[in-house]
């Protein structure tokens, strides 16, 4: 399905929380970390590390997107007028694979990027590879005739555990208008997000 199909349970367990909701996620089993010091007694932490881990969260929780293109969506997002926190949720959930996950196109998010990445998905009737794409209000994204049968796109959109959210209306099953940016209540996050932490992290 993508390079981190056994990796991404790695991050659950990491984290200690099922930060994409996924039903067969270890961390339901087994709440410890991965590894030989998985079970190791945890002091408290410091404020540096529940920054960090605050950023590793949101930064994993997004397809584990490089930090590169993290810190420069951070920049943007502290560049714009209002809240820096909500604006950095936004621009996340602007991203083009991002849509296509909430569109339920796809299962995962890293099975998202990976259908972006395979031209199986239009911006505005125009085949866009991009996954990383910033996708406007009103924009329309849309599953090209291939992705239509496919297995992958079939369980994804019969997914219990996930609705589509209301800032992405569905039109039909193959195409969806992004109609607003969300604000971070506005989210189905399966876990409590803090953008606010991820800002004090590249503040300091």
């Amino acid at each position: 399905m993508s390079k981190r199909k056994s990796a991404k349970y790695k991050l659950d367990r990491r984290m200690g929380e099922n930060i994409w909701g996924r039903p067969n996620s270890p961390v339901n089993k087994r709440s410890y970390g991965p590894g030989q010091h998985g079970q190791r007694r945890k002091g408290k932490m410091s404020d540096f590390g529940l920054q960090l881990r605050a950023k590793q969260k949101l930064k994993g929780y997004y397809g584990d997107v490089t930090e590169k293109q993290f810190k420069a969506t951070y920049k943007k997002a502290a560049a714009m007028k209002g809240d820096t926190g909500q604006n950095l949720i936004g621009l996340l959930e602007q991203r083009l694979d991002m849509v296509v996950y909430r569109a339920k196109f796809a299962p995962t998010i890293f099975a998202a990027r990976q259908i972006v990445n395979h031209g199986h998905i239009y911006l505005n009737g125009v085949k866009t590879n991009i996954p990383s794409a910033q996708v406007k209000v009103g924009d329309v994204v849309s599953l090209g005739k291939k992705a239509q049968d496919m297995a992958l796109v079939i369980e994804a959109q019969s997914l219990p555990e996930r609705e589509i959210p209301d800032y992405v209306a569905p039109d039909g099953t193959d195409k969806v208008s992004f109609t607003r940016v969300p604000t971070l209540d506005e989210v189905p996050y399966p876990v409590t997000m803090e953008p606010n932490l991820v800002v004090e992290f590249y503040s300091r």
